[in-house]
């Protein structure tokens, strides 16, 4: 079994700029209307995980934060 890396949007920096939903849209979305970029998956394994993380770093605001979980 395989630890899942949780993903985060903080609203207060998101400005739906929508690059990561360019980057992975089965994992982020921007529904109409909305200034913010919402969560479809809150956890991602690790075929996901690349693209995810390049959603993180390519975010203008910084907004997204990715944490794996501690393996023992």
């Amino acid at each position: 079994m395989s630890a899942k890396t949780h993903v985060a949007v903080d609203p207060g920096r998101c400005r739906a700029y929508g690059l990561c939903v360019t980057i992975h849209p089965d994992v982020f979305s921007v529904p109409a209307g909305s200034s913010t970029v919402q969560l479809l998956r809150e956890a991602v394994d690790a075929p996901d995980l690349e693209d995810v993380e390049e959603a993180a770093r390519a975010c203008p605001a910084r907004a997204i934060t990715l944490r794996t979980p501690e393996t023992p």
